[in-house]
């Protein structure tokens, strides 16, 4: 069954921005024409029933009004303490419901499949306990490749250097509520799934840029429009 809710993570306060992110928040800067976060809006339009969340903490209210109006939209409060994205989700499970959700970073753009159908029609709930993403380094954009995973035979991953993670995923948040910390990273879940032997790994082979800091603007432009020399 396909996950019918989606955490869109918008919490962070984009340091690595500089400037730009001194009046707004990361996800309001605009790329080809539209912010951040209406680029990661339009991919889940392609699945539908589907239940939106997004976290909100820095320029929260900026966010908010913005957002105004959107169908299937519900908002995740982190304006007390920035939770990072396994706190974030904890915060946010009575809004996303016990089931399986996909998960996305709202800092990137993407050339190619959807990836959120990528990761709908990979996912295997009889077998996996999450499914992450997976892009090869040479179709990654704007990132520099310092960890990542590997996978074996039948797609379960482990962590080594064979593909970049770029931040678009199915998990179970059951054990979520095992976790004490109340802000930390996903990497704690995904350890306990690894162990398990539960985590999966889907490649995309589309491209795939972060936009995480001012020169990446004009990479992920770039990319979008085919302009792309950096191979």
């Amino acid at each position: 069954m396909t996950p019918t809710s989606i955490m869109i993570f918008a919490a962070g306060k984009g340091t690595r921005m500089a400037a730009l992110t001194k009046d707004r928040p990361k996800p309001m800067i605009p790329v080809a024409g539209k912010p951040l976060i209406d680029h990661a809006l339009d991919l889940t339009t392609a699945i539908r029933p589907l239940h939106r969340v997004v976290n909100l903490h820095y320029f929260g209210d900026m966010l908010r009004d913005h957002l105004k109006g959107e169908p299937n939209l519900t908002f995740s409060d982190e304006s007390d303490q920035l939770l990072e994205t396994g706190g974030g989700m904890k915060r946010a499970m009575p809004l996303l419901g016990p089931d399986p959700v996909f998960a996305l970073n709202s800092d990137a753009v993407w050339k190619g499949p959807n990836p959120l159908e990528v990761l709908a029609n990979a996912w295997d709930p009889s077998r996996m306990e999450g499914l992450v993403l997976l892009v090869r380094p040479e179709n990654a954009r704007g990132h520099k490749f310092v960890s990542g995973f590997a996978t074996d035979a039948a797609g379960r991953i482990s962590r080594g250097l064979s593909y970049m993670y770029p931040g678009a995923q199915i998990l179970r948040t059951d054990d979520l509520g095992q976790i004490s910390d109340q802000a930390f990273s996903l990497n704690l879940l995904w350890d306990i799934l690894i162990e398990r032997g539960t985590l999966y790994g889907v490649l995309y082979d589309g491209l795939w840029c972060d936009v995480g800091q001012p020169d990446n603007i004009q990479i992920a432009e770039d990319m979008l429009r085919g302009n792309d020399a950096i191979l």
